[in-house]
């Protein structure tokens, strides 16, 4: 399974947002671009190229989603009626990686698309090991019953962390079945915070 795993706190400083929780704690404690001179560089102008390409740079860090895939979920998004921007958002959101880690199973993406990938995770009963996998609304994510007795899953039913997780209004989570349900389409705020959707249209609209 292709992914990123070079070093996120490099990243986060580069692109000037966290892509992970770890990269917002790095970007924090060093708020300031990545390399020797990076304390005093001073920044650069950047083209209307360079920042239409950052912004597509940061989303496909944060969402974990290398380059042709994250083409073709545009060309997805671009094919739909709408604002094309908002819907590549939605079908960013409705990965199933990202859908196990809004509902609070995982704590990063990673651990989440590892989860995926491992077979731990059902879609309607189902055995789904494919971290792009895209829900749909009505459909139920849920901890395959065999991966229920392991450690880390007992875990989070036992200690209440579930519980205490922010899950957003298009998800609805039973915590004692470690399940969850799409209950409509994720809307533009429900999207990770700082992202200019427009920048990536412009991008590929070039």
């Amino acid at each position: 399974m292709a992914r990123y795993i070079g070093p996120v706190g490099k990243i986060s400083r580069r692109l000037g947002i966290g892509i992970t929780d770890k990269g917002s704690r790095i970007l924090q404690k060093r708020p300031f671009p990545p390399g020797q001179h990076g304390p005093t560089a001073r920044r650069r102008q950047v083209s209307d190229y360079g920042l239409q390409l950052l912004e597509k740079q940061k989303v496909k860090y944060i969402y974990g989603v290398l380059e042709r895939q994250f083409r073709r979920t545009f060309e997805q998004a671009a094919h739909r009626s709408g604002v094309t921007g908002e819907y590549l958002l939605s079908l960013l959101e409705r990965r199933l990686d990202n859908v196990v880690y809004r509902l609070g199973l995982a704590t990063t993406r990673a651990q989440a698309r590892q989860l995926v990938a491992h077979g731990h995770i059902v879609v309607d009963g189902r055995k789904t090991n494919i971290p792009s996998y895209t829900v749909k609304v009505g459909q139920v994510v849920a901890v395959r019953p065999e991966s229920r007795r392991r450690a880390y899953f007992k875990n989070l039913v036992d200690s209440g962390d579930l519980n205490k997780k922010q899950i957003p209004d298009w998800l609805r989570l039973a915590s004692a079945e470690l399940a969850g349900t799409i209950i409509s389409l994720p809307r533009r705020e429900d999207a990770e915070q700082g992202i200019n959707d427009q920048l990536i249209v412009e991008f590929y609209s070039r």
